[in-house]
């Protein structure tokens, strides 16, 4: 459900960055939060289970096959077909899509957008649970910065920010719960994670699936161009 979208014109400096985000980012502004080395990464499986290599060579498949244990899985999101190792086998295979803010989004204030921090991570990770946006933990704020709105004390949405590139930070974790929907908090909180990342120097970009046509048409209408299809699989340790 993409059709409706127009790609931006192709800059290869973006291209080396978002291609293999997960890869870019464990290896510049997220290396601290790594596993692994020169050829295969993934972050720590206690924040998020994204992996990735610097190429499909033989030589990088084989790190990427020592990194997890027998029966961890880890997720894979890339512009290219993902190659695995023989003791990984996939779980899941989809189809994504990258968006990204070619223009600077102004910053925004809203009184009911609050900072999120550790002693909200159990009500983060509830709201992630019902209403599943993707992969979250109690440990997603190291990645980034969280917001939220509350409503007589419960956390009904939220937006943070995950992969983190020179140049470029990804929206991650929007989702509102099921009871607060209709009142545009998930486009409220998106542009606010928007605006403070373009007022921060850098380049927004987030990942949908490619079959969200909704959430689609809402990231199209804050200013989000589609950038290019992504592949996303997730693969388990089975030998």
């Amino acid at each position: 459900m993409t059709e409706m979208l127009s790609s931006p014109p192709a800059d290869p400096d973006v291209a080396s960055m978002l291609d293999r985000p997960a890869w870019t980012a464990l290896t510049t502004l997220h290396a601290h939060l790594a596993e692994g080395g020169d050829l295969a990464r993934r972050y720590d499986p206690s924040i998020v289970p994204f992996a990735a290599t610097l190429d499909d060579s033989p030589e990088c498949l084989a790190a990427l096959a020592a990194l997890p244990a027998p029966g961890e899985s880890m997720l894979f999101l890339q512009a290219d077909p993902v190659a695995l190792p023989a003791n990984l086998t996939a779980t899941l295979e989809a189809d994504g899509v990258q968006m990204i803010a070619m223009d600077d989004l102004p910053a925004i204030e809203d009184p009911r957008i609050v900072q999120l921090g550790e002693a909200d991570a159990s009500d983060m990770l509830e709201l992630a649970t019902l209403t599943k946006p993707g992969p979250f933990t109690l440990k997603a704020l190291r990645l980034g910065g969280f917001w939220g709105i509350r409503r007589d004390g419960r956390l009904v949405a939220m937006a943070g920010e995950r992969m983190k590139q020179p140049g470029f930070t990804e929206i991650s974790g929007v989702c509102t719960h099921p009871e607060a929907r209709g009142n545009g908090y998930a486009r409220l909180l998106s542009l606010f994670v928007a605006g403070r990342i373009a007022a921060s120097g850098e380049r927004p970009y987030l990942h949908a699936w490619a079959s969200n046509a909704a959430a689609i048409r809402l990231y199209e209408s804050l200013g989000f161009t589609l950038r290019r299809k992504m592949h996303v699989t997730m693969a388990v340790r089975t030998s």
